[in-house]
């Protein structure tokens, strides 16, 4: 599957990091967060992340206006997530919360979408298992800062397709990060292999 349109759900501190780095992937990037004032928040820091890399010289201006043009925003999933090839949720980490994404994802996500959880924490299979779509289901751990960071832990769970894996590999890649798969393990025994494959 070919990845043009990524959702991020939730727009604190990773949400916003990830939505900027998929923008400056060339991603068409829909944020969603549940508060109007989080998600003007996010956009004040992906405008402002920006400049500070345009005026620092690491950024090209027109590198800032064409990521900047392909962020839009959402008040619900649902609408978030209508036409996303990829939904990467990075809300808080309790399970109800997990669970109740993962039922809309599958419910209303386009046919084919992947649903990725960028979870630290939790079992992803504790929230994916519910979906019909379990072999499109994976783990994205990006690490904090995001821009500056570059590896992401894409996570296989036991029903994680490798066309799922290799798609989620060239998002990563464009997004100009490392990729490290490893299989799902709890949360900081996933930190551990990922550092010590950085």
């Amino acid at each position: 599957m070919e990845v043009k349109t990524i959702a991020v759900i939730g727009a604190g501190t990773m949400g916003r990091e990830i939505a900027y780095a998929a923008a400056f992937g060339g991603f068409n990037t829909v944020l969603e967060d549940v508060s109007r004032h989080v998600l003007e928040q996010a956009l004040g820091w992906i405008r402002q992340f920006f400049e500070e890399g345009v005026a620092c010289g690491k950024v090209e201006a027109s590198a800032r206006d064409k990521a900047l043009s392909l962020i839009t925003t959402a008040s619900t999933v649902e609408e978030a997530i209508r036409d996303a090839d990829l939904i990467i949720e990075a809300v808080p980490e309790e399970l109800e919360m997990k669970l109740e994404l993962f039922t809309i994802f599958d419910r209303f996500g386009k046919a084919g979408a992947i649903f990725a959880s960028n979870t630290s924490s939790l079992s992803i299979t504790d929230f994916t298992d519910i979906t019909v779509s379990r072999d499109r289901c994976i783990g994205m751990r990006f690490f904090n800062p995001v821009p500056k960071m570059k590896v992401i832990g894409l996570v296989r769970t036991p029903h994680t397709s490798d066309e799922t894996i290799a798609a989620c590999r060239e998002v990563a890649r464009r997004m100009g990060k490392e990729v490290v798969v490893f299989n799902e393990a709890p949360g900081f025994i996933r930190e551990k292999a990922a550092a010590k494959n950085a």
